[in-house]
């Protein structure tokens, strides 16, 4: 299969995927202002095996910069017709950080259907407002405030932020190349974007969703300075699906199947070879 397309979506927004590899469909969706680049550690070995897909999510890496549809609802539709698109089926859907929400609105818009097999739910939270004590993320509680005061500083200097932001993701300090290149992937997302979706991702709620899913689960999880506590919610998650898989990251941060590929990588195979 070839790599590096784009297709346009209903209401003309450009997204830009990546398709590797054949076999048992993997679609790969990224956190907040990422992009499909994230996931460059995976494609050798999972495609070796299986056909993966990632993709850019609107406003975000190569995909246009539109100002409409900054939403987590709208990202799901989207994701629904990249696998329209290329006529996946059968396929292992997987979200990062945001893009877990992402995938869990997915399921919430169109359940259990033949285009999907499983889901992956990677260091994420189904709510970030969630006040509940097993949610890590630092806005629970609905801290409208800390959410304004983000902004503030992004908005603010927008490098410095991410230069932060990507020094929490990571278990140990990220060497100057990778910090290079995820700085720069990360400010290729407008400040209108990521406050758009920012502001959606934490507000929108798929906690109910999550005992609701019928297709299997696996949860990668890890404690970093974007989740503290990030593996007893990941526990926490698991324990709400009904048929779902934890697997702990002690060794990694946020980032955690760029920093063990291997693991990562080894880990989701053996979960797609058993389903």
């Amino acid at each position: 299969m070839s790599a590096g397309d784009y297709l346009e979506t209903e209401d003309g927004a450009k997204i830009y995927y990546e398709d590797h590899g054949e076999g048992q469909p993997i679609l790969l969706v990224h956190g907040w202002m990422c992009s499909s680049k994230f996931w460059q550690k995976n494609f050798p070995g999972l495609a070796s095996e299986f056909r993966v897909v990632s993709m850019d999510l609107r406003g975000h890496g190569n995909s246009s910069k539109t100002l409409a549809g900054h939403t987590i609802g709208q990202y799901a539709r989207d994701v629904r017709e990249v696998l329209e698109h290329l006529g996946l089926k059968d396929a292992l859907l997987v979200g990062w950080s945001l893009g877990g929400p992402v995938v869990l609105s997915y399921y919430q818009q169109y359940g259990r259907d033949s285009r999907l097999k499983a889901l992956g739910l990677v260091d994420t939270t189904p709510f970030p407002f969630n006040p509940a004590d097993w949610n890590s993320h630092t806005l629970k509680h609905y801290n409208y405030d800390g959410m304004h005061a983000t902004f503030a500083a992004y908005t603010a200097d927008p490098r410095k932020f991410c230069l932060g932001f990507t020094a929490r993701m990571f278990k140990e300090k990220p060497s100057e190349t990778d910090a290079d290149w995820v700085v720069a992937e990360l400010m290729k997302t407008p400040a209108w974007v990521a406050e758009a979706i920012y502001s959606d991702y934490v507000m929108s709620d798929f906690t109910e969703t999550l005992p609701l899913i019928e297709v299997p689960v696996i949860v990668f999880a890890a404690n970093s300075e974007i989740f503290r506590n990030g593996i007893a919610m990941g526990r926490a998650i698991a324990d709400q699906a009904q048929h779902a898989t934890l697997v702990p990251f002690d060794d990694a941060g946020h980032i955690l199947f760029y920093e063990r590929p291997q693991k990562f990588n080894a880990a989701l195979a053996a979960f797609i070879k058993g389903l």
